[in-house]
């Protein structure tokens, strides 16, 4: 099949920017500004990469309108408002998607005769369909997804290699579901006995997965203790996330890698919480609520804003006191310096006493 190709004249046409160059220059590909090479569509989003501009070879650059500089001569920019949003919107065009095979079924797929699927959803090799599922339109179930019994999943959703959903999950519309995700699985409840041993605590219940919600590879959603662990609708999370039961997230929320989120906490719509945050159980944040990366929740932050440091405070509040932090050494020596100062006063004074 030939490399897609189009005339920078073309592209700035497709994503209404303003050319600046040569308009019969032709571009097969894209790359990073850094790594670009002739025949190749790059960007400039922030400022701070613009030092690549001159020694970079890509053929097109997308670049700010407000960015004072002018291409090569065989090159060309095209100048619009949001350049990451132009080249991303442009990816299609060189990295067409490829129409699924709606409507296969591997033969190595086990699928339970009381399994409800659609004729457009797609079966890889191994998956496991349990009693009584629900497989909608056009979802995709890539090699050795296992779906236990009465998961439903819903229309257009992807479930990459490797995911796992216990009994009862569901799963809504247009969700992406990447490789080694697990949906469902018990909690981390046990009662401690008199003498330090841990009795487990049933875990009934289940967890429900809004439409349009992204999970990242190897990640952890546990089920609730009874009623559902819920993501909201619009949710992205990412890579090694763990989720424990009876967490509900508000919609549109982000979550970040390696953040870990306690049992039965409730977060707001439209969350943010960076890499390696940790949130305890039982509390609560507000809509809105940004957590900067490797903070503690202790407490429920229930005021739209930016929170960082553990425990986690207001943004400029912690700046202050990691400011202040910095200075101890300084103040130190500072103290002892003049405590230095007033002993050697006091034993001035006591010589003055004496002689007088």
């Amino acid at each position: 099949m030939p490399q897609p190709s189009y005339t920078v004249a073309e592209l700035a046409g497709y994503v209404k920017g303003i050319l600046v160059g040569e308009p019969g220059l032709r571009i097969q590909g894209l790359n990073r500004i850094e790594y670009a090479r002739p025949g190749e569509l790059t960007f400039v989003h922030n400022t701070r990469y613009a030092r690549f501009l001159p020694q970079t070879q890509a053929t097109c650059v997308l670049v700010p309108l407000h960015l004072e500089a002018s291409p090569r001569e065989g090159q060309a920019f095209i100048r619009v408002a949001d350049p990451y949003r132009a080249f991303v919107a442009s990816m299609p065009l060189f990295v067409p998607e490829k129409e699924p095979p709606w409507g296969f079924r591997h033969p190595t797929a086990v699928i339970d005769p009381t399994a409800v699927i659609a004729p457009t959803a797609i079966i890889g090799a191994y998956c496991v369909v349990g009693e009584r599922c629900v497989v909608e339109d056009r979802v995709v179930l890539h090699p050795l997804v296992v779906l236990y019994d009465e998961v439903t999943v819903g229309e257009g959703s992807v479930l990459h290699a490797g995911v796992v959903c216990y009994p009862r999950t569901v799963i809504g519309r247009r969700c992406l579901i990447h490789a080694g995700v697990v949906l469902g699985a018990d909690g981390f409840g046990f009662w401690e006995s008199a003498d330090g041993q841990l009795e487990k605590i049933p875990h009934v219940g289940n967890v429900v997965v809004g439409d349009q919600v992204e999970i990242g590879a190897n990640t952890a959603i546990d089920r609730s203790l009874a009623g559902s662990t819920q993501i909201g609708w619009g949710t992205k999370i990412d890579n090694l996330v763990h989720i424990a039961h009876n967490v509900s997230i508000g919609e549109h929320t982000a979550i970040a890698a390696q953040a870990g989120i306690s049992g039965s906490a409730r977060l707001g719509k439209r969350n943010r919480l960076g890499g390696q945050v940790g949130i305890v159980g039982h509390i609560s944040t507000g809509d809105d609520v940004i957590v900067e990366a490797k903070s503690g929740v202790s407490k429920s932050l229930l005021r739209p804003g930016r929170y960082f440091g553990s425990p986690a405070q207001e943004h400029y509040t912690a700046l202050r006191q990691e400011a202040a932090v910095r200075q101890l050494p300084e103040l130190l020596r500072e103290v002892r310096q003049l405590r230095q100062q007033v002993e050697e006063l006091r034993q001035y004074v006591l010589l003055l006493r004496q002689s007088g």
